[in-house]
């Protein structure tokens, strides 16, 4: 790469940090603009007398689950004959989840990168591997949204119906809709087949076919996973994303106002907190407005809603800078060390 692209590249991420911390930035002031004076200070009243014991937990929850995650990346080294040490995945998650809230998809590249200095694995491998998680994690997201969309629970599923009820006169025929993606998957197949070989010819297109088949080919790789190994990986999956709904009622437990919601309603949390994540950098100034929003339903209070959804998304994050600050320390040492 040319010292002229390297330059675009530095500025083409650097717009896109500053795009979405902007949009993180945002949803704070946009937030903050419709609170008046007395709800600014029950929220930071909320703040002083929540029980930060159990925001401690949530926090500890959320460092298993970033373990159980660097355990399960190891099994997708398995059919690669390579077995990486539990302490550099784990050290290379935390990292990448770190370079996340720098730049988008920035730690994907990191944690590949420190796995090659602190495994020696080339880079292209581990990507991958990485490659093939994201897309199963994906998959997995989509399923849960679907169940959680279909099984709303109490009064969450009510909220859901009454305002899809306000914005359509009458609400989809599932079996229409069934059936209008079943013939746009059909159409996209057939101008696969009759199209796709001729635009192969366009370099850009080309490029494309080539990422995509590499990318089938790093999700092929999951099947050849020993039987033990899928049993673990699906394990792993499991608890990652148990977890991960998990913080959200230990999180509750630190505000009297929430204290007796259920299971239920984190899983509500998890899935609206989910979206936001995706809408700024980390999901900073977003995840806790939606998370507020979810509450809501079920009856909290703005003050009470705020301070959890800005609790539940501070302890992660202190989590990742923490943990993830120190690996980064370890990494540069330990390279230092082989160095010399």
């Amino acid at each position: 790469m040319t010292a002229q692209a390297q330059t675009g590249k530095r500025w083409k991420d650097l717009l896109k940090m500053v795009l979405f911390l902007g949009i993180g930035v945002f949803f704070i002031y946009w937030f903050l603009l419709k609170l008046d004076a007395d709800q600014k200070q029950a929220i930071w009243t909320s703040f002083l007398d929540a029980n930060y014991g159990w925001v401690a937990v949530c926090a500890l929850c959320s460092i298993v689950s970033h373990l159980l995650r660097a355990m399960r990346w190891q099994l997708l080294y398995h059919p690669l004959n390579l077995r990486p040490k539990l302490n550099n995945t784990f050290g290379s998650v935390m990292v990448a989840y770190l370079g996340n809230l720098a730049f988008p998809r920035a730690g994907e590249v990191m944690r590949c990168a420190t796995m090659h200095t602190s495994n020696g694995i080339p880079v292209e491998k581990s990507l991958g591997t990485v490659v093939t998680e994201r897309l199963i994690d994906l998959a997995a997201f989509a399923v849960i949204l679907v169940i959680g969309f279909m099984a709303m629970f109490g009064q969450a599923k009510d909220w859901l119906y009454n305002t899809l009820s306000e914005r359509f006169d009458h609400l989809p025929n599932m079996v229409v809709v069934a059936v209008v993606g079943a013939g746009a998957i059909v159409l996209l197949w057939l101008a696969y087949k009759l199209l796709w070989k001729r635009l192969l010819r366009f370099k850009p297109v080309a490029a494309i076919d080539r990422l995509v088949r590499s990318t089938i080919d790093g999700v092929k790789s999951i099947f050849h996973l020993q039987r033990r190994d899928i049993l673990l990986f699906i394990v792993y999956s499991i608890g990652i994303y148990f977890l991960y709904i998990l913080g959200g009622l230990i999180i509750f437990q630190a505000f009297d106002q929430t204290a007796s919601l259920d299971f239920g309603a984190a899983f509500v949390v998890y899935l609206f907190g989910s979206v936001g994540m995706t809408f700024s950098q980390g999901g900073i100034g977003v995840y806790p407005v939606v998370v507020q929003l979810a509450l809501a339903i079920y009856g909290i209070s703005v003050e009470t809603g705020t301070a959890c959804g800005w609790l539940l998304w501070g302890s992660q994050q202190a989590v990742v800078l923490l943990v993830g600050g120190a690996y980064m320390i370890y990494f540069s040492i330990s390279k230092k060390k082989r160095k010399e």
